[in-house]
């Protein structure tokens, strides 16, 4: 087994915007650790969610290959894809995207129901991951009876609830206070560290990028680790 669960090489994508072709991703190589936090920082509209729609499998690439964990997604179709998703990744967004007619426990519970867990299993994952996002009591309530943090802590708590090998988070602070963020993002390393999880993280704030153990700027459709001077 290599210690490399991602390995991404010439990776291109582009868009058509108003009549012309627009390259946000021009021949991208990377490499990511099994259990490493990468940061990827850019300008809004640089191509990182983009990227991580490709390295999800939720997007295709114009060129390139993209392998996880042995896995090559650019040669997997479809339904295979759907189910290397429900089975390897876990997704966490800025909006939270909560079920608002499903508990807390429930919204944690649904990753564990698509991989045909065990009630007894399933059961016991979702309360402790409730014990270590510190919701317990709140168990039984909904989505919209909670604050934006205890929110984004449910999202996290489903995201690693069915053990996948990696967590994609999108900018998983954006919608919550400095204060609130920065709580957020220490409980989420916890987290991935505990579980021995891979997380790649997008943002725009190098506060958060700082937190990981290796940033890399996307600009101009290309990763480079010296960004310094960029400013946005």
């Amino acid at each position: 087994m290599t210690d490399k669960l991602v390995q991404i090489k010439g990776l291109e994508r582009t868009f058509q915007e108003g009549g012309k072709r627009r390259q946000v991703l021009a021949g991208i190589d990377l490499e990511i650790a099994r259990g490493e936090t990468l940061a990827l920082l850019g300008r809004s509209g640089s191509g990182k969610s983009t990227l991580l729609n490709l390295i999800s499998g939720i997007d295709r690439p114009d060129a390139g290959s993209i392998q996880i964990d042995g896995d090559n997604l650019c040669t997997l179709q479809e339904p295979d894809l759907t189910l290397f998703r429900r089975q390897h990744i876990g997704f966490i967004y800025q909006v939270f995207h909560l079920i608002p007619t499903l508990s807390v426990s429930e919204n944690i519970a649904l990753p564990l129901q698509l991989n045909r867990w065990s009630t007894a299993q399933s059961a016991e994952r979702v309360a402790t991951l409730l014990a270590q996002v510190e919701l317990t009591e709140q168990a039984n309530q909904f989505p919209d009876q909670l604050s934006g943090g205890e929110q984004q802590r449910v999202a996290i708590a489903r995201a690693l609830a069915h053990k996948p090998l990696m967590v994609l988070a999108d900018e998983p602070t954006g919608n919550l206070d400095a204060i609130t963020g920065s709580r957020i993002m220490q409980l989420l390393q916890q987290l991935v560290s505990q579980e021995g999880t891979t997380l790649v993280l997008v943002t725009h704030s190098r506060s958060v990028a700082s937190s990981a153990d290796r940033t890399l700027t996307l600009t101009q459709g290309q990763l480079t680790d010296s960004g310094d001077d960029l400013t946005w």
